[in-house]
């Protein structure tokens, strides 16, 4: 199969990465998605190395990175309408629902698909390509999947798609419900980050890294909670979000993205978890497998299919309350042996079972199923 992975990455990391790097600006399109991927943001190449290490041909897009998109556009003599106010409203959480997301971009990845013709399309932000880019690209895909563990878009965006990938069990009978086909596929750790990071000392004995806007509330009141009465070290984007007097902003570092935020995680004794409320009563979040993966102890919070995960209290430890997590905080930070041991028993089960080899293994034949 050949697959064409169309990626999304969060705005805050592309103004950071394009203003460390401004020599990258005037660069061939390879040199800057080489640069992008390298960085080890979000899923970064993780899907397509594997793909191809199973013998599938694979390459990746980050479709809203305005500044390599538009050089690929100028290499391929494509024409690119001039990003305006319009396009920026376009890019607004809520508002994209109603008008549509930036002409720009759905004007260069229908020319990039145009020129690759994958087999499978796979798009990683269901809403970042309009319903009407999806049937325009249907000349030359045979099969258009996505991928979510977010709150769901407008439903004419999920229709879109003929197969929809999710790390929430608890979609999967809903989207079904809709019309659309479903299947289930839990994210995983990539173990090359760690031969990137290197052996990193634990500095930092409690860290959350994570974001802190709406979606977020709930998980940001309990944090809170346990930041009045222990020191955690706090990184994050959406921190406009937090009050002026939240104990968070007390020991806030700045934003951590990529091999950063992998660097905090292999320097933290524990690091805290938390999952929106989408998430409902499941586990299934990157920072899972990361925390785990970087050798740290994961403290999250309950959900009832953690142990199909992981041995609770063995290899993660869990929480119910702000009472309990506090509880197990100081234990855990008084018990250095058992948290080192748990720390440790978690990354070997990350390693043996959830990482993106295992994973793409499991989506190869999923993807073949439905072709």
């Amino acid at each position: 199969m050949k697959i064409l992975i169309v990626d999304t990455y969060y705005p805050a990391f592309l103004r950071s990465f394009w203003h460390r790097h401004p020599e990258l600006r005037g660069a061939p399109y390879a040199k800057q998605r080489r640069a992008l991927l390298a960085q080890c943001f979000g899923t970064a190449d993780y899907y397509s190395r594997n793909l191809r290490a199973v013998g599938q041909t694979a390459q990746d897009l980050v479709v809203n990175d305005a500044i390599s998109q538009r050089t690929w556009a100028r290499e391929h003599q494509v024409p690119v309408r001039t990003a305006g106010v319009y396009a920026w409203l376009q890019s607004l959480p809520l508002l994209h629902r109603i008008i549509g997301r930036p002409a720009w971009v759905q004007e260069v990845v229908l020319a990039q698909i145009q020129t690759i013709k994958p087999d499978v399309l796979y798009v990683h932000d269901l809403s970042i390509l309009n319903p009407e880019t999806i049937r325009a690209a249907r000349q030359w895909v045979t099969l258009v999947v996505g991928q979510t563990a977010s709150p769901l878009p407008a439903e004419r965006n999920v229709k879109a798609f003929d197969l929809i990938l999710t790390s929430f069990p608890h979609f999967v009978p809903r989207l079904r419900a809709l019309g659309v086909n479903a299947e289930f596929l839990k994210i995983a750790f990539e173990p090359r980050v760690l031969e990137r990071v290197g052996e990193e000392e634990r500095i930092y004995d409690v860290s959350f890294i994570g974001s802190f806007s709406p979606h977020h509330q709930a998980g940001t009141k309990l944090l809170e909670a346990v930041a009045a009465k222990h020191p955690i070290h706090i990184w994050g984007h959406g921190v406009r979000y937090l009050a002026p007097n939240s104990p968070l902003r007390r020991q806030y570092h700045g934003e951590a993205w990529g091999l950063d935020m992998y660097r905090v995680l292999g320097q933290s004794r524990i690091v805290l978890n938390r999952h929106i409320s989408t998430a409902e009563h499941y586990a299934n979040n990157m920072r899972l497998y990361e925390t785990t993966g970087m050798g740290a102890m994961l403290l999250t919070d309950t959900k009832k299919n953690l142990s199909e995960l992981f041995r609770v209290g063995k290899e993660v430890v869990a929480y119910r309350s702000v009472t309990d997590l506090a509880t197990k905080l100081r234990y855990y930070l008084d018990h250095e042996r058992e948290r080192s041991n748990i720390a440790q028993a978690g990354q070997r089960r990350t390693l043996r079972e959830h990482t993106y080899a295992a994973r793409m293994r499991e989506l190869v034949p999923i993807l073949e199923q439905y072709l």
